[in-house]
């Protein structure tokens, strides 16, 4: 038996704009979550405070 080619695909199965779907659904969930959790903003002001007290320490210093 042949299958029949008027059937239609499932639409579980994987085809080339499905995948590329899912890798730029990947993509924009991995950003969401890195904004959420604070980004480069937060990146920026945990360096400035990490460098901070040693600026300090060296500026009072005799």
């Amino acid at each position: 038996m042949s299958e029949d080619p008027k059937k239609p695909d499932s639409p579980f199965r994987l085809n080339r704009s499905r995948i590329l779907l899912l890798l730029l659904g990947a993509l924009l969930l991995t950003y969401i979550i890195s904004a959420m959790l604070g980004g480069l903003g937060n990146y920026q002001m945990l360096k400035e405070s990490a460098t901070q007290p040693a600026a300090e320490t060296t500026s009072t210093s005799p």
